[in-house]
Parts: C-alpha cells; sequence; structure tokens
C-alpha cells in the first residue's frame, strides 16, 4: 500500500553550494519539505556541505578529482542502505558525476542517482568525453532497471532531449547540448524497452524503457525550462533550456503525484542559474 504522505525527491544544480547559500538556498530548502535532495556541481569539500546542510541530513558527496570542480551530492532523511559512485570502464574517471543510493521506502526498495553530465564543447576532447560518459550511463541504466523496479536518476543532465527542451532550438543545432549525436542518446533513453529507436541522428539501438517525468507530466508544451543563461535578458524572457531531468524507471513513474520546477520570482532572486526540480512520488 502507498503512503499516504508522498516522498518527495528534490535535484538541483546549485553553482557552488557556498554560493547558493549565500543567495538563499537554505532558505528555500528549510520549507521544502523535501525528503531526498540531490545536488550536481556542488564545488566543495565533505565539511562545507555538512556545515551549510546542517542537522537531520544522511550526506552522501563524491567529490571530482580536480578541487573546485564538478561535484554530485544526496542528502536524505532516512537513511541509505548503500551507496555507490563507480561507472564506466576503470580508466575512465567519473569522480564527481555519478553517485547511486540505495533507501528502503515504504518496504520497498528505491535508488536515486545523482547525476552530472559533462557539458562538453563542440570538436574538443570534452565532447569526447560528454559521449564515453553517456555510453557508460546507457550501460548503466540497463543495469539499474533490472537491479529496482524503482529506480531515478536526477540531475543536470545537460542535453535537451527535444525542440520542446529549447527555446532558442534552432540555432544550437550545431552546439553542444543540442547535438543530434547527444539527443539520439536521450532517444534510446526514452523509448520503448527492447524496441528499436531510430535516433534523431539516425542511428538504431534498443530503447531502455525509462520515462521522462518532466515531459510525461507537462506533455508536448515549450520547457517547462529549468536553466536559463546569465548573460542579457534570459532569465527575464524566459530564454531557457530544459536540461535537468527526472528519469524514472516505469514502475516509479507511474507514482508521480506532483512535479514542479521552483523557478525563482525573480533574476535578483535566483540562488542558482538552475531551478530545482521537485517531485512527489507515492512510494
Amino acid at each position: 500500500m502507498a503512503n499516504q504522505t508522498p516522498f518527495r525527491i528534490a535535484s538541483v544544480n546549485v553553482n557552488g553550494i557556498r554560493a547558493a547559500y549565500r543567495k538563499g538556498m537554505g532558505e528555500w530548502l528549510a520549507d521544502r519539505g523535501v525528503d531526498v535532495l540531490a545536488l550536481q556541481e556542488v564545488r566543495a569539500q565533505d565539511e562545507h556541505v555538512e556545515q551549510l546542510l546542517g542537522d537531520g541530513w544522511h550526506i552522501l558527496h563524491d567529490e571530482a578529482t580536480a578541487k573546485g570542480r564538478a561535484g554530485v551530492a544526496i542528502a536524505s532523511r532516512l537513511a541509505p542502505t548503500a551507496h555507490r559512485t563507480a561507472l564506466g570502464a576503470d580508466d575512465f574517471d567519473s569522480a564527481g558525476r555519478w553517485l547511486e543510493a540505495d533507501f528502503e521506502v515504504g518496504g520497498r526498495p528505491l535508488t536515486v542517482v545523482s547525476c552530472y553530465v559533462h557539458s562538453g564543447e563542440v570538436g574538443s576532447p570534452k565532447q569526447v568525453e560528454k559521449y564515453t560518459f553517456l555510453d557508460a550511463m546507457t550501460t548503466r541504466l540497463a543495469e539499474l532497471s533490472q537491479h529496482s523496479d524503482l529506480a531515478l536518476v536526477v540531475g543536470d543532465l545537460n542535453v535537451g532531449h527535444r525542440e520542446l527542451d529549447i527555446k532558442n532550438w534552432k540555432g544550437n543545432r550545431k552546439n553542444s547540448g543540442f547535438l543530434p549525436e547527444e539527443r539520439a542518446y536521450f532517444d534510446r533513453f526514452f523509448g520503448p524497452q527492447g524496441e528499436i529507436v531510430e535516433g534523431v541522428d539516425g542511428t538504431k539501438a534498443p530503447g531502455l524503457g525509462w520515462v521522462d517525468v518532466g515531459r510525461q507530466w507537462a506533455g508536448d508544451v515549450d520547457g517547462p525550462y529549468t536553466w536559463w543563461s546569465q548573460r542579457g535578458q534570459a532569465f527575464d524572457n524566459d530564454t531557457g533550456w530544459r536540461i535537468d531531468y527526472h528519469a524514472a524507471t516505469p514502475a516509479l513513474a507511474s507514482t508521480v503525484k506532483n512535479y514542479a520546477i521552483d523557478r525563482a520570482a525573480s533574476y535578483d532572486t535566483r540562488w542558482s542559474d538552475h531551478s530545482a526540480v521537485v517531485v512527489d512520488y507515492a512510494i
């Protein structure tokens, strides 16, 4: 039987947790009733995260190899039963980008992943790393759906899947974040499990059967966006990208009771260039 009170999972790229707290993240979190909080681009050390979040949280944090870069964390009100950080081949550095945590919720096992995909840069080693990461993620998603009926990958995945996901999609077709080759990974992530899916780039591969919770909730509408450039009037004009996801197994996606993007009221009240994505699951 499902809990009467939905289980609330929030994810946000904080763009540096110390800066986010200086700008008001703590006040947002204190009022949001979050059960599991997944963070990306933490850019801090363990003691900073623990001091800022304060008591009452079980904190898992995977720092990037290079200090001050990337970093993912999962803070939870209930204790995790296990966690993992390995992704891909042993010689691939995924530190600070992939953190899995297992929980027991209402007598059922739940796996939550905080993920921060590389931003990439066309024609550079950064783009090669991004594809290497997306390849490893493809393999792991197939494994995770076998590991648990209730699995969730959240975070800044740094790809707008469809034209609906970027306000200025026409002007970004040759830019990292909206390349056909990147978007094709997401065609497979969210394609019917086991069926051959033709990606937007023409490649064909089996679908993995995961559900894009944000698109499922909003339907075929523009956005709603989760990131806006700091430059110009992007935020004020809502010229954004939807690159922050809750990707769920079908069993978990079927329990969604509410989906919200906590967009700041105004440009000067933002505490990150991303907005938190907050979803209630009736687990």
